[in-house]
């Protein structure tokens, strides 16, 4: 969840990063490193919350099913809804003052609400969230209610519904509201995972973290200085998806494999362990804060020595600060209501 505001926080002068997005600006040391930390070395998030999720609903499936997905509603799909009509009621506040207005235009996450049709916003509150990065709780909850049939391919016919499935996510980057490949993929992987006993404390023999740590760097460096130079075509854009995607893999090896001393270090912090408590928080609420930030922190920093990475770092790390202050004081004097915000989570 840090790390997924430094994804979303990057200002870069594209704000919409895409696996085979080309950058329109010079190569600089600071959008090199921007473009290769946001969308490069830190892209295996989602692919590892969509295994973990998998394995952990796999775990638990001795309940019955509809009895899950009751259960699903409260924790997946209600704070989906509120959080998206939160999201659609901040941008008409601030749309209506006069200090962020600019703020908002500038993030240009949507046309002005007050131009929005009864059919624009049910839309927006429903399938196509201002905080975008609620797509993810939407095609979770849609891989939950699916479980069944998709533990049943996954068992009976693994050979046939990996190829497959990884053949689409290999060359098809397509999101269709509901469902998409990376989350079906990592989602079902995490199913089979579970199923298959498979070790999950050490590597595989044939993973050699060593060269696999080095492999995602040098890739995710290769992928970040061609976008700044490349002519988007056919043969670029499989290239540009080739190397995506094998940071992805690599990445979350890496990560999962790789760094435990890491993880040990932080959860021997009693600071780190209170406010990861506020992780949903963090995930919930960055989007839009961070793009609405983003102009007026650029007004303020703008003409300083460094301030396009000095802002990479200070922005993101101001958001969650924001993001675990507000969780902690509803924690504290509204826990209903934070509860229900974050469905159940974090009440410890």
């Amino acid at each position: 969840m840090l790390l997924l505001v430094f994804v979303h926080g990057y200002n870069l002068a594209d704000r919409y990063l895409e696996p085979f997005s080309l950058v329109h600006e010079p190569l600089t040391f600071t959008s090199f490193f921007e473009y290769f930390t946001a969308n490069g070395i830190f892209r295996f998030r989602i692919p590892m919350l969509f295994a973990i999720s998998g394995y952990l609903f796999a775990l638990s499936d001795t309940k019955p099913h509809g009895e899950r997905m009751k259960g699903r509603v409260r924790t997946l799909l209600l704070p989906y809804l509120l959080w998206s009509g939160l999201g659609l009621l901040m941008t008409w506040g601030l749309e209506h003052w006069s200090f962020s207005v600019e703020s908002v235009r500038a993030a240009n996450l949507s046309q002005p609400i007050a131009e929005y049709s009864w059919q624009d916003a049910l839309l927006r509150w429903t399938l196509s969230p201002l905080p975008f990065q609620l797509w993810f709780i939407r095609v979770l909850f849609v891989y939950n209610a699916a479980y069944p049939l998709l533990l049943r391919a996954v068992m009976r016919m693994p050979k046939v519904w990996f190829g497959l499935i990884v053949s689409i996510w290999i060359l098809m980057p397509i999101h269709l509201g509901l469902a998409e490949p990376e989350g079906l993929l990592f989602f079902t992987l995490g199913l089979w995972l579970q199923k298959t006993n498979f070790s999950l404390d050490t590597p595989p023999s044939w993973l050699k973290l060593p060269y696999a740590a080095a492999a995602w760097i040098l890739l995710a460096a290769a992928k970040t200085v061609c976008v700044f130079y490349a002519e988007l075509s056919t043969p670029v854009f499989i290239g540009l998806l080739v190397l995506h995607r094998a940071v992805e893999v690599l990445g979350l090896g890496v990560a999962w494999f790789g760094m435990d001393a890491l993880v040990r270090w932080c959860m021997a912090r009693r600071w780190f362990q209170w406010s990861s408590a506020f992780s949903f928080m963090i995930y919930a609420l960055h989007v839009p804060m961070v793009n609405y930030l983003l102009h007026p922190a650029f007004q303020i920093w703008s003409g300083l020595p460094m301030y396009r990475l000095t802002l990479y770092f200070l922005l993101p790390l101001t958001v969650i600060g924001v993001c675990v202050s507000v969780g902690a004081v509803l924690r504290r004097f509204a826990p209903p209501v934070y509860s229900v915000l974050t469905g159940g989570r974090g009440l410890r």
